[in-house]
């Protein structure tokens, strides 16, 4: 079940200035406050402190990185996807710190908040993050979960989660997966078609999270209509340019830019594999300027001309007898 942001916040900031926050108001405050150490009872067990770290905009990329686990794909991040969070960071800089842990190499690993990671490096700006030690690799995949269920993952991302159930075993099947997952097979069946295209298919859009079903299936059958060869062609053709598709598309709005490069990717999928052209059987001539025949596997066209009605009824009966 999707958690809304309010109701995160409640669930991972438990604690502030610890204080305990009765309510969610009380928690969303401690987090906005940017409280100087913060109290997280992790997956309702251990409390841990958590040290608020403030790092240089030009810093961000090389001093902090993302929990490998994290469900969502980090190479999609850019700036049509993050464009709900994107616009008011640029104004009021970041307004929620993120979560994260310290490595042994002395970098941040960012568990909730890679959205708000990748806005501050396209913004340029500051990053704040609470930071502790001690977070085991259980934990992390918890506090990751958590915050990553407030904002859908696309159909790829949740494809991926759901082939892991079906690879490990933990599921036998879509129709298993479904119950387990509490979703609709239709929703399994186009998670896990998105989460078989390459990579190069999908950063041709400017924003994965939303591809909806019906282009996902169209994707796939271009795609896999392709045979090894020609798939390899069509990866090679798209990593060929350093801008990505949907860059070069001449169209204002998300939507629309979709669309036109689901028609490029189309147009790209048929020049690779053109349509077979099927050559339409000739016609014979049996009696010069009267009879012609064509046929065409187990079909026998007859065209007659200059016909009385008694040959016509002559013809119509033999067949009538001969074909019975």
């Amino acid at each position: 079940m999707a958690i809304k942001t309010t109701d995160l916040n409640a669930r991972l900031f438990g604690k502030a200035d610890k204080r305990r926050a009765t309510n969610v108001t009380e928690a969303q405050t401690a987090a906005r406050d940017k409280a100087a150490v913060i109290e997280l009872a992790v997956a309702g067990e251990e409390t841990v402190a958590f040290e608020l770290i403030k790092i240089n905009a030009d810093d961000v990329s090389t001093k902090t990185t993302v929990f490998a686990e994290n469900a969502r794909e980090q190479a999609f991040l850019n700036e049509h996807a993050l464009a709900d969070i994107l616009s008011t960071l640029k104004d009021r800089g970041q307004q929620y710190p993120a979560v994260g842990r310290w490595l042994d190499d002395g970098r941040i690993e960012v568990l909730d908040g890679s959205r708000r990671r990748m806005s501050c490096i396209l913004a340029h700006k500051d990053f704040l993050i609470y930071v502790a030690k001690g977070i085991n690799t259980e934990h992390a995949k918890f506090l990751s979960d958590v915050a990553n269920a407030h904002k859908p993952l696309s159909l790829f991302e949740r494809g991926k989660e759901m082939q892991h159930l079906l690879d490990s075993g933990k599921v036998a099947d879509q129709k298993e997966l479904a119950r387990y997952l509490q979703c609709s097979e239709a929703l399994v069946s186009g998670a896990l078609k998105a989460a078989s295209l390459p990579m190069e298919l999908l950063m041709a859009y400017p924003s994965v999270g939303e591809l909806g079903r019906p282009t996902i299936v169209k994707l796939h059958r271009v795609f896999f209509g392709l045979d090894a060869e020609q798939q390899k062609k069509m990866i090679e053709e798209l990593s060929a340019e350093n801008t990505a598709l949907w860059k070069t598309i001449k169209a204002q709005g998300i939507s629309r830019i979709t669309r036109e490069v689901t028609v490029k990717l189309e147009e790209m999928g048929d020049a690779l594999q053109p349509k077979a052209v099927v050559e339409k059987p000739s016609s014979q001539e049996l009696i010069k300027g009267k009879v012609s025949y064509t046929r065409d596997g187990d079909k026998l066209q007859l065209r007659l001309k200059k016909m009385s009605d008694r040959q016509v009824s002559d013809i119509l009966d033999y067949l009538n007898d001969y074909l019975k």
